[in-house]
């Protein structure tokens, strides 16, 4: 193993187990005082169109999926808490500070904790945590590199699929990086809904495997799974264009495929001054059931729904000298659903309308230190009728105490 794979095999560990010291059963200094980190993200955002409209034809919108605030607004910031909690466990909670409708929210965004040095190659984390499917998801928002997610992930899991439950890894002692992980869920938050089977509901799996190419390439591809009954799940995060007193749900079975790859180059293994990283993710979901709407307070209707939709996107990120960086990414969606009632599925934003949404966005950042980034976007999304011209201008600072990131 060369040094640059070798430093992504570190990050991974690093996250695992948060203490190399107390995994093999010291109790570190801070046991009692919890490592305190603040993430601040604000921007200044323009859109030709009006970004309560915004709606993805073919996809019922749930989660955190939307454009956001126009004009000033505050940005999605996190504050973190962690320590070892004795020498046999770790514990993180992390909140989530942003505003929704004019409101100031508060959310809890992960509460887990992890046994330590359980050996073997194990980790286990218990609580409210991000899926391991994927390569972004499991990434919190404020690493990624645009401004937004993905269109794929906002079409498919609301931004990102976090849920209540267990999830098992296992690291192989090997020189090429194989991991492996599975997850029971409580199935209860977006794409997921009800907690079905008494609060298990969802399950995930997946497999990446990696290694280095030379002293300056390294390289990453994982295949992931995730299924789960639902059971009244309910569509948000737009309007459909139909008006606020308008709801749609689906019960049913749901199952997501994806596979994601990246390649990092970095001369002679040094990232410090010129780097470069290309990411791809493919997902499909496979949904059968039944989807009710209700509308402008008319009695319910309901439709047999049995859909397939699918999405993709491919980004190139060059940091082309020391704290600048440039980057290019295309989204693209695709929906074939099958509702036996046309005015459902017009309602519930199933119909994709003859439309293809799809996407292009560059951005240009810069990063003072490893604690602070400024960033402009423009994005020429037409993900539905009328093409969007959007200029997002965003900071992400960090304050305090924060751990490795991930490959």
């Amino acid at each position: 193993m060369n040094r640059v794979f070798n430093a992504r095999r570190a990050a991974v560990l690093a996250l695992a187990f948060s203490s190399s010291v107390a995994a093999q059963g010291s109790v570190t200094s801070n046991a009692f005082n919890p490592a305190m980190s603040l993430i601040l993200d604000g921007r200044f955002a323009t859109f030709d169109n009006d970004p309560e409209a915004y709606e993805l034809p073919g996809f019922m919108l749930g989660g955190e999926a939307g454009l956001g605030a126009e004009g000033f607004a505050l940005g999605h910031s996190e504050l973190v808490f962690s320590a070892n909690i004795d020498n046999q466990y770790y514990g993180q909670l992390t909140a989530a500070v942003a505003e929704h409708a004019g409101e100031t929210e508060v959310e809890l965004e992960e509460a887990f904790i992890q046994p330590l040095g359980l050996g073997g190659g194990f980790t286990v984390k218990a609580g409210r945590f991000f899926s391991g499917i994927g390569y972004l998801n499991d990434q919190h928002m404020h690493v990624w590199d645009f401004a937004d997610a993905p269109l794929v992930y906002r079409g498919l899991f609301g931004d990102q699929l976090r849920d209540d439950g267990v999830q098992l890894r296992w690291l192989a002692p090997a020189n090429l990086f194989v991991e492996l992980g599975a997850e029971a869920l409580r199935g209860g938050r977006f794409p997921a809904g009800g907690a079905a089977n008494e609060g298990v509901g969802a399950y995930a799996a997946f497999a990446k495997v990696g290694g280095d190419v030379g002293v300056s390439h390294s390289w990453r591809v994982g295949l992931s799974h995730w299924q789960a009954e639902v059971e009244d799940r309910e569509a948000g995060g737009h309007s459909h264009g139909h008006g606020d007193e308008e709801s749609a749900s689906f019960t049913g079975d749901s199952g997501v495929t994806g596979v994601d790859f990246v390649w990092k180059w970095a001369p002679g293994g040094n990232a410090s001054d010129r780097n470069f990283k290309f990411q791809a993710e493919y997902f499909v979901r496979n949904e059968e059931g039944d989807v009710t709407v209700v509308a402008h307070g008319n009695p319910p209707e309901q439709g047999r729904y049995d859909g397939t939709q699918s999405g993709w996107y491919a980004q190139a990120v060059y940091q082309f000298m020391p704290r600048w960086r440039a980057g290019l990414r295309y989204d693209v969606l695709d929906a074939d659903n099958d509702v036996d009632d046309a005015h459902v599925a017009e309602h519930a934003g199933l119909d994709p309308e003859g439309h293809t949404p799809e996407r292009w966005s560059v951005m240009l950042d810069f990063a003072n230190s490893e604690y602070s980034r400024l960033r402009l976007q423009y994005s020429r999304d037409d993900s539905y009728e009328a093409a969007d011209n959007q200029v997002v201008l965003q900071y992400t600072m960090s304050l305090g105490a924060h751990g490795a990131h991930p490959f």
